[in-house]
């Protein structure tokens, strides 16, 4: 009996922490926007950004991914232009960027 007491209880804690492991591995939005936003800024200055701070799920290519949506501004030859991005919620890699 103290065995399956044991048992039961190691079961319970390792299902515990492996739910707070999967619901803590989310990259923060502004730390995404924040990569997204130094990869631009190496081709110049920045003027404003954004990123939705819920996530949203992309099927794209057979391939399931949890991601945050933003957007980033800049002038490109004297014109303001306005670029959208779409970054992976787990590690914050830009999956895709496009020009709007």
């Amino acid at each position: 009996m103290p065995v399956l007491i044991g048992s039961a209880t190691a079961f319970v804690v390792g299902a515990s922490i492996a739910r707070l492991l999967n619901q803590h591995r989310r990259v923060n939005p502004q730390s995404a926007l924040a990569r997204v936003r130094r990869s631009f800024e190496e081709d110049g200055p920045v003027e404003g950004a954004w990123i939705e701070s819920h996530t949203e799920s992309l099927k794209r290519f057979g391939l399931n991914a949890t991601v945050y949506y933003g957007g980033i501004t800049r002038y490109e030859q004297d014109e303001l232009i306005q670029y959208e991005f779409i970054a992976d919620a787990y590690t914050g890699t830009i999956i895709d960027i496009y020009r709007r």
